[in-house]
Order: C-alpha cells, then sequence, then structure tokens
C-alpha cells in the first residue's frame, strides 16, 4: 500500500531532474546568476563623534551675573520683559519675590543665551526656570523646573512641553556641522534643573563605575541614545537617557537614580592565607558607603 506514494515522489522529482539533465546531454551549461552587490546603508546618526571628550563635558558651567560678558548682561537685560511674560504665563509669579540667575553655558548650542532663574523663599519653597534667549533669528522661551517646590506639570526632564521646546531651540541653532552629542545631552540635564558632572573612569580614585559613564547608542534604524551618568546628583547619581530621531530631534527623556557601586577587595591576611575576597562594600561615585 506504501508504495504508490513513494513511487509518485521519485517520479516527480526525476521530472524535475529532467531539463537539467537535457542542457547538460546537449552541451549547454546554466550559467550562474549574477547577484547585484547591495551597497551597505549606514543609519543616519545627528551628532559628531566626537562629543565625547573631556573638553566637551566641562564645557556646561555656571557663571553669576559678574562673570558674565558685558554683551551677554545687555542680552538679558534687553529679553526681561519677554522673559518675564512667558514666565506669568506659566503661572511662575515672576512679578513677586526676589528672582536671580545665572547663565548656563553650553558649547553645545552656542547661538542662545541660557540663564536660570531662582526664587528662594526657604525650605519646600523654591521655585525654579531656565530662558533661552536667541543671539540671532528666534524667540525668547521658558522651560519650567518647579514652582514653589513642585513641578507644574510632570517633571522638567520628561515633560513633553519641555522637549518640544528644546527641538524649537536647536532649530533655531542652523549648525553648520553635527553637533557634540555629550554635549547636547548635558545641556537638556541643564535646562531641565540638573547642574550635571561627568566622572570619567580615570577620575573615580579608584572606584570603578557600574557602568560606562557616558555612551552613544546608535540604534539600525538611525537616530541616536545618549546614556550618561550625572555624579553630582543627591542623594544619589542620576542616569539619563535621550532618544533622538536620525534628524537629530529629540523624542523622549528619562532619568533614575542608580544604585550604589560595589567594590570587591582582596586582603590577604593570617586568618585568610589564600586571599579570599572580603565582603563586598557599596560606595557611591565620590567613595561613601551607601547603606
Amino acid at each position: 500500500m506504501d508504495r504508490f506514494p513513494i513511487l509518485a515522489i521519485v517520479l516527480a522529482i526525476a521530472a524535475i531532474a529532467l531539463p537539467m539533465d537535457a542542457q547538460t546531454a546537449n552541451g549547454i551549461s546554466a550559467s550562474p546568476q549574477k547577484q547585484k552587490a547591495v551597497p551597505q546603508v549606514l543609519p543616519s546618526v545627528p551628532f559628531s563623534n566626537g562629543g565625547g571628550t573631556t573638553a566637551i563635558a566641562q564645557a556646561i558651567e555656571f557663571r553669576s551675573m559678574e562673570q558674565m560678558t558685558r554683551e551677554d548682561r545687555d542680552l538679558a537685560a534687553d529679553a526681561e520683559a519677554s522673559i518675564g511674560e512667558r514666565a506669568g504665563f506659566a503661572g511662575l509669579e515672576f512679578n513677586e519675590g526676589q528672582w536671580s540667575y545665572r547663565q548656563l553655558v553650553c558649547a553645545a548650542l552656542p547661538n542662545h543665551l541660557f540663564l536660570r532663574f531662582t526664587r528662594n523663599n526657604g525650605a519646600s519653597d523654591v521655585s525654579e526656570f531656565s530662558a533661552s534667549i536667541p543671539r540671532g533669528e528666534g524667540r525668547v522661551r521658558i522651560i519650567p523646573i518647579e514652582r514653589r517646590g513642585y513641578s507644574l506639570f510632570s517633571p522638567a526632564p520628561v515633560n513633553a512641553a519641555t522637549i518640544a521646546a528644546f527641538n524649537r531651540i536647536r532649530d533655531e541653532e542652523h549648525f553648520d556641522k553635527a553637533p557634540g552629542w555629550l554635549g547636547t545631552g548635558l545641556c537638556y540635564a541643564a535646562l531641565t534643573g540638573a547642574q550635571p558632572q561627568i566622572v570619567l573612569l580615570a577620575e573615580a580614585h579608584g572606584n570603578f563605575l557600574a557602568s560606562p559613564s557616558a555612551i552613544l547608542e546608535v540604534p539600525t534604524r538611525g537616530g541616536a541614545v545618549i546614556h550618561f551618568t550625572d555624579s553630582s546628583a543627591a542623594p544619589r547619581p542620576m542616569e539619563w537617557a535621550m532618544t533622538f530621531d536620525g534628524k537629530g530631534r529629540l523624542l523622549k527623556a528619562r532619568h533614575s537614580p542608580v544604585a550604589g557601586i560595589a567594590v570587591r577587595q582582596v586582603q590577604p591576611s593570617s586568618a585568610n592565607e589564600q586571599g579570599k575576597p572580603v565582603p563586598a562594600t557599596a560606595v557611591d561615585l565620590k567613595g561613601k558607603p551607601v547603606e
């Protein structure tokens, strides 16, 4: 009973092979098909590769009014009315109390003057926002950080309105060349309320970081994801991640505290002659124990 199905399969295979055998018998060999080379498509990256240097990381700094250039002080004075108007729209009570400001120096966005405004009425009553003033074409913008100790909407670093304002600021830059990726990430963090600092492995005083402190991730579909750890945040360092599309528009941002760093030491002694490791000690980036 089983012979007939098997025989049918064998005959079908033979029928398929006959044309090939016939061509061989006639002295005609099948020419191999030409394969067209497909060029490798590299993902579109909106940042330069040189953005992770120490010089760029240190370019994020704050300057007091006295440390600002005369040109920047004049630009800030000219924009005061616009800043007050937009801060009022956001409910920041700019016309009430004593406000002070510092300049935020951001090398990744050189065509803007950034100011951090603060009103401190004591514990749990601090208001703060950042102001962006174009050095050429553009408009004054503000990024609310907190009002009287509370975020106005959602936390500024992940707020959709903050992301939209940052993208408009970058559109006004009209870059001649791709900006540095780390400087861009640090600038965003600073505008949203941080005072970001990057600790390089060589500067960690023997305490190795749990992961590299700054990474540029390039997805195969293009764009970029910037990761870095802000060592200055208290009570624990903050890990940042910012996702950009291939045109350099910020899509989303997140930040979260990182755990302590485990450092395992080996201390041979008379009671431990084979050098077995002692219990691990968790420390933060400044070398202080974390319970």
